[in-house]
Formats: C-alpha cells, sequence, structure tokens
C-alpha cells in the first residue's frame, strides 16, 4: 500500500471521520471546469450492490417445483401460490416484485449456484473475499481498487470511484487512486461538532507549532484538510442541475442509488459506485427481516431504472449483487438460516442479458448440508471487467478465468 493510501486510511479513524473525505473531492473543486464528459465505452458505469450478512439465495430464487425446498424449510419456505414465477421451476420472492418487472423487460440476469473453492463461513473473511477476490490469499486492495488503478482513465476524470456509505469499503480500496465515501450528499460538509471544526481550523492554518510533536504527514494532513474544505462546497454544484424524475423510496439504500443516479447524469467519469444493504444475517426470525431487505432492494432498483431511463442512462448502467454466502438449506429451530454456501448474483440494466444462468444447485447433493455451487463468482467479474468496463481481467483478478454470456 502506498504510503499516501496508507496515511489517509489510518486518518479517518485517528480524526473521528474529519478526514473521510479524500482529496479527491478537492482536486475536483479545482477543475469543477474542466469536467470531461465520458465518450461511449468510457461512459459506462458499474454499480456494486453488497447485500451484507449472507443473503439466503433460496428464499429469493425459490425453487418452488423441488418438493425437498419444501421438506427442508417447512415454515420459512415460500408458499407455491405466493412466488413469483419465472419458469416451471424457479421463481422470486414476492417481496422482489420491482426486480421481476425488470425481469420481465430483459433487464436481470440471475446467475444462480455462484461461489467460490474451500467456502470460508466467517462473515469478516468471506466478505474480504468477495471485495479481495482472493480465496487463496490476503490482499490490501479491493478488485474494484485495482480496477481503477490498472484501467488507465483519464487524469481529468476525478471521480474514477464511489462508495456511498460513511466507510470505505475494501472492494474500493486501491494504491493509487482516492475513492470518496459520500454517506449522504445534504450531509457533505467539512467537519462537524464544534471541537472537530476547531482542530480542523487548527490543522488549516498550518499551526504546527501547536502541536507537541513533529510529524512528517503533517504538509499531507494540511493538504487533504485544505482540499477537503474546498470540495465540502463545491461538490453539489456538481451534481446540481439533476432532478430525480421518479420519486424514490425513502430508505437509505433507494437514497443511495438517489445519489448514485445524480452523479450519473452529471457526466463526471464515476466508473464504479458501491452501495450496501443489510443486514441479512438471519438466524432468527428470517421472513419478517428478509422480505423487508428484499423489499428495499427491488423498490429502489426499480426507481432507480425509472429514473435512468428519463435520463436516457439506463444502458450505460450495470448494476451487480453479491453477498459473502447464502445460507444452509434446512431451517434452524428458530424459523432461520445459518450460514451456507452458493446462492444467486443479480446483473441488472446496462448491458445484461436478461434470463437465468447455470443450474438451480441441488438440494439433496449436499456439501455438510451446504449447497454445492457450480460457478465461480470471479468468472462474473471476469465478464464484467472484458466485456463490460473493457479491460483485461487477468490484470485486475491476478489469473484468468472463464468468460460468461450474460453481458
Amino acid at each position: 500500500m502506498s504510503s499516501r493510501k496508507q496515511f489517509i486510511v489510518q486518518s479517518v479513524g485517528a480524526f473521528g471521520g474529519l478526514m473521510a473525505i479524500d482529496s479527491i473531492f478537492a482536486r475536483a473543486a479545482r477543475a469543477a471546469g474542466n469536467v470531461s464528459v465520458p465518450g461511449s465505452s468510457a461512459g459506462r458505469s458499474l454499480v456494486v450492490i453488497n447485500l451484507q450478512g449472507g443473503n439466503d439465495g433460496l428464499n429469493a430464487v425459490v425453487p418452488y417445483g423441488d418438493p425437498d425446498y419444501y421438506r427442508a424449510r417447512p415454515t420459512i419456505g415460500i408458499p407455491v401460490g405466493e412466488v413469483l414465477k419465472l419458469d416451471g421451476d424457479i421463481g422470486l420472492n414476492p417481496k422482489l416484485a420491482g426486480l421481476k418487472a425488470l425481469y420481465d423487460r430483459q433487464r436481470v440476469a440471475i446467475l444462480q449456484g455462484v461461489h467460490y473453492p474451500d467456502p470460508n463461513l466467517s462473515h469478516f473473511r468471506s466478505s474480504e473475499i468477495w471485495q479481495t477476490a482472493a480465496p487463496d490469499r490476503y490482499l490490501t486492495t479491493g478488485w474494484a481498487g485495482r480496477y481503477l488503478d490498472d484501467a488507465k482513465l483519464p487524469g481529468q476524470d476525478l471521480f474514477r470511484g464511489v462508495a456511498i456509505g460513511p466507510v470505505l469499503p475494501k472492494v474500493m480500496v486501491a494504491d493509487k487512486t482516492d475513492v470518496p465515501a459520500i454517506a449522504d450528499l445534504k450531509g457533505f460538509r467539512f467537519g462537524g461538532a464544534r471541537d472537530e471544526q476547531s482542530r480542523a481550523d487548527a490543522i488549516l492554518d498550518g499551526a504546527g507549532s501547536k502541536y507537541s510533536f513533529d510529524s512528517p504527514y503533517l504538509q499531507l494532513v494540511q493538504e487533504v484538510a485544505h482540499d477537503a474544505r474546498a470540495a465540502s462546497l463545491q461538490l453539489p454544484h456538481l451534481v446540481s442541475g439533476y432532478k430525480p424524475a421518479v420519486a424514490y423510496p425513502k430508505t437509505p439504500f433507494a437514497q443511495g442509488l438517489n445519489l448514485i443516479s445524480a452523479i450519473v447524469n452529471a457526466d463526471l467519469g464515476t466508473k464504479v459506485f458501491y452501495v450496501g444493504l443489510g443486514s441479512f444475517d438471519t438466524h432468527v426470525g428470517q421472513r419478517g427481516r428478509q422480505d423487508a431487505l428484499l423489499e428495499q432492494l427491488a423498490g429502489g432498483l426499480n426507481a432507480f431504472y425509472d429514473d435512468l431511463a428519463a435520463h436516457r442512462s439506463d444502458d450505460r448502467v450495470l448494476c451487480m449483487t453479491f453477498s459473502e454466502f447464502g445460507r444452509r438449506v434446512g431451517e434452524n429451530a428458530n424459523r432461520g438460516t445459518d450460514h451456507g454456501t452458493a446462492a444467486p448474483m443479480f446483473l441488472i440494466g446496462g448491458g445484461a442479458k436478461g434470463g437465468i444462468y447455470g443450474d438451480h444447485p441441488s438440494l439433496t447433493d449436499l456439501n455438510f448440508g451446504n449447497l454445492k455451487w457450480h460457478t465461480d463468482f470471479r468468472s462474473v467479474y471476469a465478464t464484467v471487467c472484458e466485456r463490460w468496463l473493457a479491460v483485461s481481467s487477468e490484470a485486475v483478478l491476478g489469473a484468468s478465468f472463464p468468460i460468461l454470456n450474460f453481458v
């Protein structure tokens, strides 16, 4: 990890969020009059959606035609009459009605049985594996961060990656590219509480003598502080011309997508966005929690693509969901499910070729009670890199993986 990136990551914690706005925004503020408009291939964006906590794939993409599903889930299984049927065997959770509407317009590709070799059922480690794309080693950067570093994007496109939320996720961590984390455009400002502002003013004044130490990082602190303050004043103006064409649901997830739409339609050259939804860790009382979250997912995505379509931007934005793992086949004693393995991924909009890809895993031929996966998630990433982002997937993932046909 570069010394600059190492410092920025550490300073966020040290200053309690004061420096969470990366210096990328200051450069954007200085170059606000020179923001480039992406060309045809450069105009494409990827939205990575993290279904945090381990989404249960069997109650999202429901194998209602398999009686073993109902034998394994006598109380939490989705009744046949409620399933939004896709074919004679599988359908969607009824709370995914918004996603079904997109599917019916050939805008959703459902990839079944996705996971990786030697599955790890720890939230922390498996989430890290999905975000770094490295099941067999530990990396300091995320796969999307490495893409941003290696894609040779125009230097004047300053918003190359954006994470929606208060913390930069591992998937967006890069060595050479600064990626900002924005929780709320209205709340995007420098500083906060009065004591934080006082410390910020001291830094901005360059008053190194006020500190009882001398640090080689002090000049960098001042640079980032100045940049963050300037950017917090300028960023709203960069997206001020955008007006949503639809009413987004009043959920944090949908509002995050609303912000993404604003940035997309401002043509700031952003290539990768990140947004999370959760927690899907449904050990107890699964139906209530998962159903509510799936409804948020589908409602937000439906509004998002309606909005993009109204702005004629829907064909250049591809969404991809992932979750650190699925759940076990059988329900537990608490009407929930425990950590499992293979689960579906959704690819929405953009160049996604609508349909169902891959066989649904067997519910009886299991690996210690878990589904057997058949599609390596790195093949999904490789396909997105090659066919959507138009870069070498091997450079991003460190190895070659089969390219799939969903894009």
